[in-house]
């Protein structure tokens, strides 16, 4: 698969840690993942089983834990939202053999449509273009609207309409 990127970088995204306040006046730490695998776990298992896609998150304990290992490397940029001591949202942006990134995010349905997903994809973002990252794509599935249009909104173009999932890609500044 060839990855196409729009000519035009997009800028101007926070950096984390930050904190937000949400749509339902919520405060949401968005930190770069740190040992904070047992949270994540915690969250996993209670992801609601209608807003997996393409077959992640993964449904069984061990199965997230071989998961959560194989994405939450040195290599690879991990995002978490948190409401007070729990772990609410996830974004991770993990290399490709391209040199670019492939984004995906989760937030529990409890703090779905409150902003937090525009807030985690914006922050990853900002650390991405922080570390040098200039290449980010991914995959989306066609009927998912909310998420498309999220992406779009913060400058992601469609370039791959001929499948059953969406591609969209991004250039950072």
């Amino acid at each position: 698969m060839s990855v196409e990127y729009p000519d035009e970088p997009v800028d101007g995204f926070p950096a984390p840690p930050r904190t937000i306040t949400d749509g339902e006046g919520r405060e949401i730490e968005l930190r770069q993942a740190d040992s904070d695998t047992e949270a994540l776990v915690e969250m996993y298992l209670s992801f609601d089983s209608e807003d997996r896609a393409q077959g992640i998150p993964p449904t069984r304990e061990p199965d997230i834990r071989d998961w959560l290992d194989a994405v939450m490397t040195a290599e690879e940029l991990n995002i978490i939202a948190w409401h007070e001591d729990s772990a609410v949202g996830h974004v991770m942006l993990v290399g490709d053999d391209e040199g670019a990134y492939e984004l995906a995010i989760f937030v529990l349905q409890p703090y779905q449509g409150a902003s937090i997903g525009t807030a985690l994809v914006e922050t990853a973002l900002g650390g991405a273009a922080e570390e040098g990252i200039e290449c980010v794509w991914l995959s989306v599935e066609r009927w998912n609207k909310p998420a498309v249009n999220l992406y779009e909104k913060i400058g992601f173009e469609a370039w791959e309409n001929e499948r059953f999932e969406r591609m969209m890609s991004l250039r950072l500044a």
